[in-house]
């Protein structure tokens, strides 16, 4: 099926007036282009650790919408006509022209799927849900993963960066025990954990528990859907939506001194500001691992860590241009 795209070129004052007042008409997902630079805040909490160089910005914007024929796209589009003639009155729309182009229906949600297909990392084979294991690789422990809308696939390199620390970690703590949760395992705490994926693997290496969190609610659903696919359950996997630099709930709910191992594979100035909240869930002695550092960033999370008296950074590691940091809480 085909859509019919229409794009308006706008003002970026008049932006928000524009969208809230699309929605309102029924129309949905309209997406924004300008080039106002995005903001500390705007960033905060995003997978986003180098932004484009925008050109300057010159006040204008463009706003486009998609249409399907079972919408009436012409009724629809003379009533977004209508409603630009009102809005009109209160702020500039600028050049208000709308031009008119046609998209193919693709399901790009699950498009990326061509390109997800089993890998290895050193002795842990990775695979999507949907496809078998392969041949000779039958011997390998085994991790499972549909991340549906959350990130973690496993084949950043930041995720492989942390599985080799997780397992490195785990074998010199003597920590290990069965995943099943018995006696002698390792405890984890997961920050930011996506598709599980850390967290999962943790308890694949030997690890009795994990505790988890992460801002995006679509994180829950994908948890949920990779412990079953890898045969474990959720008392193995606790997992709350939230914040553990700020929220005082969240930080509740990990308890202090209570881990072996946390794990953070975020970003640069989140890690920054997650180690100064973090040591005192994490056991004397125990292990935080991080990553999401673009090597640029590298510096500064150092910087952050050699401030903090509470943590020995233990080890660097690099992989293409990301960068791990380990660190021994004192």
């Amino acid at each position: 099926m085909k859509w019919k795209k229409y794009t308006l070129e706008t003002t970026t004052e008049a932006v928000d007036l524009i969208s809230a007042s699309f929605a309102e008409l029924g129309i949905e997902g309209i997406e924004i282009e300008d080039n106002v630079p995005l903001t500390e805040g705007e960033t905060k909490g995003m997978f986003i650790d180098i932004l484009p160089e925008l050109p300057p910005d010159d006040g204008t914007a463009r706003v486009s919408f998609y249409l399907d024929p079972d919408q009436d796209p012409e009724g629809m589009l003379k009533k977004a006509e209508e409603c630009l003639d009102e809005l009109s009155a209160f702020t500039d729309l600028g050049k208000r022209t709308i031009t008119e182009s046609e998209t193919e229906d693709k399901d790009w949600i699950n498009n990326w799927k061509q390109f997800f297909h089993p890998f290895t990392v050193d002795e842990i084979l990775i695979k999507p849900t949907w496809e078998e294991v392969p041949e000779g690789m039958e011997g390998k422990v085994l991790i499972q993963i549909d991340p549906g809308t959350a990130f973690g696939t496993g084949s950043h390199e930041t995720t492989q960066l942390c599985i080799r620390q997780i397992e490195k970690y785990l074998k010199q703590s003597g920590t290990t025990g069965k995943p099943d949760g018995s006696a002698g395992g390792a405890q984890i705490l997961d920050v930011g954990t996506g598709s599980g994926i850390l967290g999962i693997a943790a308890l694949k290496l030997g690890a009795a528990h994990v505790k988890a969190t992460d801002l995006d609610d679509n994180a829950a659903e994908a948890v949920q859907d990779n412990l079953k696919s890898n045969g474990l359950t959720p008392d193995q996997f606790e997992m709350v939506c939230g914040n553990l630099i700020d929220d005082p709930e969240i930080q509740a709910w990990a308890g202090e001194e209570q881990y072996d191992i946390a794990v953070a594979n975020i970003l640069a100035p989140v890690i920054i500001l997650l180690q100064a909240e973090i040591a005192p869930h994490i056991k004397h002695g125990g292990i935080f691992i991080t990553s999401g550092i673009i090597d640029t960033k590298e510096q500064d999370v150092l910087d952050a860590f050699a401030k903090n008296p509470e943590f020995e950074v233990l080890e660097v590691n690099h992989q293409g241009e990301w960068v791990n940091v380990t660190a021994r809480r004192r």
